[in-house]
């Protein structure tokens, strides 16, 4: 059969209603245009608001309003990408509290609110809304207000540096020790009160028509076109613009153009994910209008390494030239893989070592049960995760599962020494990147790396070096969750759901442990390699890892409801997934060959974002 290229973009220039931020269909949405001025009213006003005087939430964007039989969604008073550009620069506070007031129109309405906040403000501003007054006879209206945040006042755009690496110090006036690179991994270190999430995820551009990935220049009009509707900060290598900033968001380009989006950390799930639901909303809202659209899949199905435009990052370029030294696969991991990641954090050394074990003994479980990746250059590739195989050939002395952190002696001394033997990339000096790659960092912190005899290392340069290590769990001051593909929308909360449930739960992580104790080095690392390939079908023991992963995830959804956030709906992709026992990926492989007559374009209408 074959294939008819491209999708179907939008047909017209329409306001996008972000279909993600609602778990049903969209049924009689009315039409924007006759609110439109008086929305704009609103974002202006609050944009004078002053910075304490109340408390958003990011959940604003739309009012649900129960109508028996038929249940309608209302388009958004106020913009979740503005309201994301509001409150990101306070930083997000926490939803512990709710209080239902009375609008002027009658309706009730429920505020999911922090107990820090002026909650009174709130209901005065929410009160005092004419829109909540609608000539209507709907029995309630509930602004589902969760991810409270401070409003501040728009501020004036920057441009700022590329970062990482950042130059806050480019001669050392003494030696880094050692003993600095140990504390620098310990001051990571926080009480359980200030553990937060921080979740990653990077996809595929593409444009509609011909479903090529999208070039360096769209990607470029793309970021200006964010950064001036939603008030995001550039960042520029030389003349390009290769990223953007905002409050401790960040949005950034891999090697291939692949879009990432490095979240800022949130207490809770429901923050987090709203997080992701202003960035895809802003996202989609300029992408759109270009003709562009993402992909949310573990490895690129239809285009070779050949088709994959470069980015103009000069790390890139170092990378670029150093991997075919180091594994055969090391070019399709930084131009043709997407992933989803989840950083954590822990309380003491000790609380690091129980968390990097479990990690490590369970990522196997993450990547069977994010499994999204079995296609390559339009034919099923024989793996479930081809991202994950990857790394299997990349670079072996900066992935794999590191035994070691299984090893008594374990600490954030080993892991130093560790780090200290992987061999650096670049140094940044001057706003430039000079190639040291395969050199010791060893011989920077004594002065004698050829490339700039004589120069020593700051405690910066030790951070990018631990960015250019890829284990399937990093320790950094946090430690992130590696091991899953890139996915849809739907995937995105739930990666972080899984690990926080298990890790920030001592009842959920001491079960796991307990299960975990006498796997063997050779079992984690068979998992490892089998995993990729049969997914929650691989055996194990006397049965297959789907019976194990069934009850890891049901330590998880424990974990999640001891913590007492109502998080556990953010499981459910996972949960079905143990439920059948069919990873993502084969759901793919199954309508590769049948309603989709063994052709790839129609997965990209079924992944977009």
């Amino acid at each position: 059969m074959t294939c008819q290229q491209g999708i179907q973009g939008p047909q017209e220039k329409v306001r996008i209603v972000p279909h993600y931020l609602v778990s049903r269909p969209l049924r009689n949405h009315r039409s924007f245009s006759s609110r439109r001025k008086e929305r704009k009213r609103k974002r202006a006003a609050l944009l004078h608001l002053p910075s304490q005087s109340l408390s958003l939430l990011s959940y604003l964007s739309f009012l649900e309003v129960t109508e028996s039989p038929n249940p309608r969604i209302y388009p958004p008073l106020i913009e979740p990408g503005d309201i994301m550009a509001l409150i990101s620069h306070a930083g997000l506070s926490y939803c512990i509290h709710s209080e239902t007031v009375q609008c002027k129109s009658g309706h009730n309405v429920v505020l999911n609110m922090s107990n820090n906040m002026e909650t009174s403000k709130l209901k005065e501003l929410c009160v005092g809304l004419p829109s909540l007054s609608w000539n209507s006879t709907k029995a309630m209206q509930r602004l589902h207000l969760d991810c409270a945040g401070l409003v501040c006042k728009r501020g004036h755009r920057f441009i700022v540096a590329a970062s990482p690496p950042t130059e806050d110090a480019v001669i050392a006036a003494e030696p880094l020790t050692k003993e600095d690179l140990v504390a620098y991994l310990a001051s990571g270190c926080k009480s359980k009160e200030k553990w937060r999430i921080g979740t990653e995820h990077e996809k595929f551009g593409f444009e509609f028509g011909s479903l090529r990935p999208m070039k360096y220049e769209q990607i470029a009009e793309l970021l200006n076109g964010i950064a001036e509707r939603f008030d995001w900060d550039k960042v520029m290598e030389g003349e390009n613009i290769i990223g953007l900033k905002q409050g401790k968001q960040s949005i950034s380009l891999e090697p291939g153009g692949q879009f990432e989006l490095s979240g800022a950390p949130l207490e809770t799930l429901h923050q987090t994910c709203a997080e992701v639901n202003s960035h895809l909303y802003q996202v989609k809202a300029v992408a759109e209008e270009m003709g562009i659209g993402f992909l949310g899949i573990g490895f690129q199905p239809k285009w070779g390494l050949k088709d994959i435009p470069i980015m103009p990052k000069g790390r890139y370029e170092i990378m670029r030239n150093y991997m075919p030294k180091v594994g055969t696969l090391g070019l399709d991991m930084m131009f043709r893989t997407c992933t989803v990641q989840v950083n954590l954090d822990f309380s003491s050394e000790a609380d690091m070592i129980r968390k990097f074990r479990a990690g490590l003994a369970l990522q196997p479980i993450a990547t069977a049960l994010f499994a999204n990746s079995p296609f390559t250059e339009e034919k099923p590739n024989g793996y479930l995760s081809m991202r994950s195989q990857i790394w299997t050939d990349t670079d072996n002395n900066r992935a794999g599962m590191l035994p070691f952190v299984f090893d008594e002696s374990f600490g954030f001394e080993q892991y130093v020494d560790y780090a200290l033997d992987v061999p650096m990339y670049f140094v940044y000096r001057k706003k430039k990147y000079i190639d040291c790659s395969g050199m010791s960092f060893k011989d920077f912190m004594a002065g004698k790396l050829p490339s700039i005899p004589g120069e020593l290392p700051t405690l910066n340069d030790w951070e990018n070096h631990l960015t250019t290590i890829f284990p399937e769990v990093r320790l950094k001051r946090y430690l992130e969750m590696r091991g899953a593909d890139g996915g849809p929308w739907r995937r995105l909360c739930a990666l972080p759901a899984f690990w926080v449930g298990i890790l920030y739960d001592e009842i959920s992580l001491q079960n796991v442990l307990d299960m975990i104790a006498d796997w063997t080095m050779e079992e984690r690392q068979m998992l490892r390699n089998k995993v990729p390939i049969s997914g929650l079908k691989t055996p194990f023991r006397d049965g297959l890892l789907r019976h194990v992963a069934e009850d890891v995830v049901k330590l998880a959804k424990d974990g999640l409801e001891r913590r007492g956030f109502k998080e556990t709906g953010f499981l459910n992709e996972v949960a079905e997934v143990v439920r059948t026992g069919i990873t993502p990926a084969e759901k793919l492989l199954e309508m590769y060959h049948g309603k989709w007559g063994q052709c790839v374009d129609p997965l990209f209408e079924e992944l977009l974002y």
